[in-house]
């Protein structure tokens, strides 16, 4: 049929669309820094705060940068992260777990917060050895969100003691408004659909 395209003609314009985005992608990375410790938050709703973060510590440990992990809920739990971590790349990942499990299930507001200033202390001595490249604080934003730590503070202290390149993520939903401010990246997760109300409890591989 006359004035049909063909098939050269969808790859040509198909290149120059290809050359035209990577002209735009070139100019955009003109003048940005490459190297800078940053400041990473994941909170929202939606499950894989944590998931997201511990993909991270395997990236930094697949290039042999030393990185460290302080769990802030977690601690009771015998999770799949946890053991791999642990068993197989201790040379390379510090990992911390000082919580006591969530809040409902201690019961105990005093024993909740020594758990969160003890993980928090921990993490402080952390993030101040520049040998460690990331360091993940894992459900922090719980104990932001309950008042176990004092958001003023642990934000200070992430912007005057933290090695220039050093990263440092915080997962937990309700992340506080000034630690988002704060951040170089947030990513919210949003939660669309959820096994456990459909009365599906968490499985191991998927939640732990």
């Amino acid at each position: 049929m006359t004035g049909a395209a063909t098939p050269t003609d969808d790859n040509a314009r198909h290149a120059a669309k290809m050359a035209r985005r990577k002209e735009a992608k070139d100019r955009a990375l003109d003048g940005k820094t490459a190297d800078k410790g940053l400041l990473i938050v994941h909170t929202g709703a939606g499950k894989g705060k944590s998931s997201a973060g511990f993909g991270m510590i395997l990236r930094c440990i697949a290039h042999g940068m030393p990185c460290a992990v302080v769990q802030f809920v977690k601690g009771a739990w015998d999770t799949g992260e946890r053991r791999l971590l642990t068993e197989r790349f201790a040379d390379l990942c510090q990992f911390h777990a000082m919580g006591e499990g969530f809040t409902w299930d201690t019961q105990d507001r005093a024993r909740d917060i020594a758990a969160a200033e003890r993980g928090w202390h921990k993490a402080q001595a952390l993030i101040r050895d520049p040998e460690i490249r990331m360091v993940l604080l894992d459900e922090i934003n719980i104990a932001l969100r309950y008042g176990y730590l004092d958001s003023g503070e642990v934000i200070a202290f992430l912007r005057d003691e933290k090695p220039p390149l050093t990263h440092v993520v915080l997962t937990g939903r309700n992340a506080p408004e000034a630690l988002i401010e704060a951040a170089d990246l947030v990513t919210e997760m949003t939660l669309v659909r959820h096994p456990f109300r459909a009365g599906i409890k968490a499985q191991p591989g998927v939640e732990f």
